[in-house]
C-alpha cells in the first residue's frame, strides 16, 4: 500500500464538481480494477452479481419432449383425418404419453388426449390432422447449449436462478460486496442502552449508516467509537483501510478544535475534497489512502445520512459494476414558501399527501441533528444551487422516500399537537390496509390556513375567543368563512404548568414565575397554548417581557415537557398528559377543548371516515387516551359546529 503526502485541498466545492474531481481520483487509484469474486451454488446467488458472463451447459429440454397429455403420433399418419373420414391408428402407430414424457424419434406430434377416441381393440380415432410438432417441445427450444444465460455485473433474480440450474449450470462466479467500516469519532460516545450523562451522545448513527449500505448491497460494519485523538484515529484507519475495500468516518471533519480527520488523513493519504456546497451536509471529507477510499461524513445523522446517499451509493454501485437504482420522482405542490441559501445544493425533508386532486409537499422539519425529521419524511425535494427557493403552490419534483401506495394512504393533518394524534396514528397504521396520519405541528392557527388552502384533510384547534369563551367557532366563521365544514371534538384536556417532581420552585402561577425570575418555554405563535398564555398573563396584568423565557418557543407539548425534564428551564405551559408522559409535576390552570376541523369535501374520503370511526366508536382508543392522563371524552366524536 503506497503513502502520498500529497493534497488538493478544495473549500465547499460545487457538489457537481466535488463529484466530478472524486470520481476522477477513483479512476487514477485503480480502486475498481480489481474486484474479488467467489463461486456459490446457484441456490445461494440470488441478490448477487455475477462475476463472469454465464453460459449454458446443456439445452433445456435435452430431449424432444412432450407438451401436452395425449399420443404422440408421426403427422403424416394423420393428414387426411376428418369428421367426415376419421384415421384410426393401431397401437403400434402411436405412443400415450404425459406432459415432459420424451418422445421417440419415429414420432413428430402430439395429439392433445381430449381429441382421442380410443376403441376397445386399444386402436384409436382421431378426426383432425396434426402439423409437424405439433405440442411438441424441441430440443433446445428453451434453452441451447452455449447459450449466454447471464452477463458480467449482472444482479441475479430468482427467474435467472432457474434459468441456470435448466441449462445445467449449478455453480457461479459471484462479485464479494464491498466490504465497508462505519467509524465513529468522539469521545462523548457512548453505546445504546448505557445511562446518559450530561455531554454524553448515544452512538446510533453507525446503525443507521451500515444498515443503508448493506440495503445497497455492501457488506459494512460498524467500528466501535474511536476516541478524540489524532494518533488513535490514524492507526485506527491504517488498520481500517488493510481489511476493508471502503472505510466510512463519522465526525471529525469540520473545522473544530476535536476535528482531525482532514489532518490525519493528509498525513497518510490524499485528501481530494473537503467541504462541498450542500445544505445539510457541508463537512464532508474524500480521501485516498493507498487506493482505498475514505469518505468522512458529517457528524450529525440527517448530514452523514444524505451525504452518504450522494457518495457512498455511487462506490458500492461502481464496484460492483451495477447501475444505481432509479429514483422515483413525483410531481407536488408546495405548502409554503421555502427559502434556499444562495451557493449551495439544499436537500429539504417533506411530507406528502393526496389532499382532494393535489399532491401537497410539506417540509417536515429543519436541523441536521433531526433524526426523526427523516423518520417523518416521505421525499426530498432539492433546490439547486442557483435557486432562491420555492414559491407556495409551486409545481416541484419531489424524490420519494416511500412508495407511491404509502404516500395514497396518508391522512394529512396539520395544526395544533395533541399526544392523541400519536395514538390515533398508531390505530389507524393497525388497520388493513394500513393508513397513514402525517401530522404538521403548526400551531391551531397553522392548521385554520391549511383549511383554508386545502392543504390538509383535518385541522386541529384550541383556540378560545375570549369575548364569547367558545372555543374555534369565531375563528372559523372569521378565516373560513366559505368553506362548508363540520367541527368535531377530539377530547377535553388539562392545560398547566408542567414542572419539575416536586416542584421545587413551589410555582402556582405566572406570578411566582415573574417574580422569582423563574425561567419559562413558550409555545409559537398561532398556538391554542400560546393564546392561553397571553389571556392568563393579560388577566394579571404581567408583562411578557417580565417572563424569563416568554420568547423561547417550542413547537409540542412533548417538547416543552423534555425542556422541563432535562433542567433547561424551571416551566412551561403544557397539557397533563405530556407531563405525565416524562414523570413531572402539573400545576392546572384550565381545561379546554380540542376539535378537529374537517372540511365536508373530506367527510366521505375513506381515511377520514376510518379516523372518524376509530375517535368514536373503538372502545380500546379511547380507554388508552383516558389511560395518558388529563382527558375527558366526553364529547369526542359528536358535531359541536356545522357551517
Amino acid at each position: 500500500m503506497s503513502m502520498k503526502k500529497d493534497s488538493i485541498y478544495v473549500k465547499n466545492q460545487p457538489l457537481s464538481e466535488a463529484k466530478r474531481v472524486w470520481k476522477e481520483a477513483l479512476d487514477r487509484s485503480g480502486f475498481y480494477d480489481n474486484r474479488p469474486s467467489e463461486v456459490i451454488n446457484v441456490d445461494d446467488a440470488r441478490g448477487r452479481i455475477a462475476a463472469t458472463p454465464v453460459y449454458a451447459q446443456h439445452s433445456s429440454p435435452t430431449y424432444n419432449a412432450s407438451a401436452m397429455d395425449g399420443i404422440a403420433v408421426n403427422f403424416l399418419n394423420i393428414a387426411s383425418a376428418s369428421e367426415a373420414q376419421p384415421v384410426h391408428l393401431s397401437r403400434d402407430h402411436f405412443l400415450p404419453v404425459n406432459t415432459g414424457n420424451a418422445v421417440p424419434e419415429e414420432f413428430n406430434a402430439v395429439v392433445m388426449i381430449e381429441d382421442v377416441h380410443y376403441i376397445d381393440d386399444g386402436s384409436v380415432e382421431l378426426i383432425h390432422p396434426a402439423t409437424p410438432w405439433q405440442h411438441i417441445r424441441t430440443v433446445g427450444e428453451d434453452i441451447v447449449a452455449t447459450e449466454l444465460i447471464i452477463p458480467e455485473n449482472h444482479c441475479i433474480r430468482p427467474i435467472d436462478q432457474g434459468a441456470m440450474l435448466a441449462s445445467g449450470v449449478t455453480c457461479v462466479d459471484v462479485l464479494i460486496p464491498p466490504r465497508i467500516v462505519v467509524m465513529p469519532t468522539g469521545s462523548e460516545l457512548i453505546e445504546p442502552g448505557k445511562t446518559v450523562r450530561p455531554g454524553q451522545i448515544i452512538e446510533f448513527n453507525t446503525r443507521i449508516l451500515t444498515g443503508y449500505l448493506n440495503q445497497w448491497g455492501a457488506d459494512a460494519h460498524a467500528h466501535k467509537p474511536v476516541l478524540d485523538d489524532p494518533d488513535e484515529l490514524r492507526q485506527a484507519i491504517l488498520a481500517a483501510v488493510e481489511e476493508y475495500d471502503i472505510v466510512i468516518t463519522n465526525a471529525g471533519a469540520s473545522a473544530g478544535t476535536k476535528d482531525f480527520s482532514n489532518e490525519v488523513l493528509q498525513s497518510i493519504g490524499t485528501v481530494v475534497v473537503h467541504g462541498i456546497a450542500t445544505k445539510p451536509g457541508k463537512p464532508v471529507l474524500l480521501a485516498l489512502v493507498g487506493d482505498t477510499p475514505i469518505v468522512g461524513l458529517p457528524g450529525y445523522p440527517v448530514s452523514a445520512m444524505l451525504t452518504m446517499r450522494l457518495f457512498a451509493r455511487e462506490l458500492i454501485s461502481g464496484f460492483l459494476g451495477i447501475e444505481l437504482p432509479d429514483e422515483t420522482k413525483i410531481e407536488a405542490i408546495m405548502s409554503r414558501p421555502m427559502h434556499s441559501s444562495m451557493g449551495v445544493d439544499q436537500f429539504v425533508r417533506v411530507t406528502l399527501g393526496q389532499v382532494g386532486d393535489k399532491l401537497i409537499a410539506t417540509p417536515s422539519g429543519k436541523g441536521a441533528g433531526s433524526v426523526m425529521s427523516m423518520v417523518r419524511a416521505d421525499g426530498l425535494l432539492t433546490i439547486p444551487v442557483r435557486a432562491e427557493g420555492v414559491g407556495a403552490g409551486e409545481l416541484v419534483s419531489i424524490e420519494l422516500l416511500r412508495s407511491k401506495a404509502e404516500i395514497e394512504s396518508t391522512l394529512v393533518t396539520i395544526g395544533s399537537h395533541d399526544n392523541v394524534l400519536d395514538l390515533l396514528a398508531n390505530f389507524l397504521h393497525r388497520l388493513r390496509p394500513p393508513i397513514r396520519l402525517s401530522s404538521a405541528h403548526v400551531g391551531s392557527m397553522g392548521g385554520i390556513m391549511a383549511i383554508k388552502r386545502k392543504e390538509a384533510h383535518i385541522a386541529g384547534a384550541h383556540l378560545l375567543d375570549e369575548n364569547t369563551a367558545e372555543y374555534n367557532v369565531s375563528f372559523i366563521k372569521r378565516f373560513l368563512t366559505e368553506m362548508p365544514l363540520k367541527l368535531i371534538n377530539l377530547c377535553y384536556r388539562e392545560q398547566g404548568f408542567m414542572v419539575q417532581p416536586g416542584n421545587p420552585r413551589k410555582i402556582t402561577g405566572f406570578h411566582d414565575i415573574a417574580q422569582h425570575g423563574y425561567s419559562f418555554i413558550n409555545r409559537q405563535k398561532g398556538a391554542g397554548t400560546r393564546l392561553l398564555t397571553d389571556k392568563i398573563l393579560r388577566e394579571n396584568n404581567i408583562d411578557p417581557d417580565h417572563i424569563h423565557g416568554y420568547h423561547h418557543e417550542e413547537y409540542t407539548h412533548m417538547n416543552i415537557a423534555a425542556a422541563v425534564a432535562s433542567g433547561t428551564v424551571d416551566c412551561g405551559m403544557g397539557i397533563r398528559a405530556a407531563a405525565l408522559a416524562l414523570e413531572l409535576d402539573f400545576v392546572p390552570i384550565a381545561e379546554e377543548r380540542y376539535d378537529l376541523i374537517v372540511p365536508r369535501d373530506y367527510l366521505a374520503d375513506s381515511r377520514v371516515t376510518a379516523a372518524l370511526d376509530i375517535i368514536l366508536s373503538n372502545k380500546d382508543f379511547r380507554q388508552k387516551v383516558i389511560s395518558l392522563g388529563g382527558y375527558n371524552l366526553r364529547d369526542s366524536g359528536s358535531v359541536l359546529y356545522s357551517q
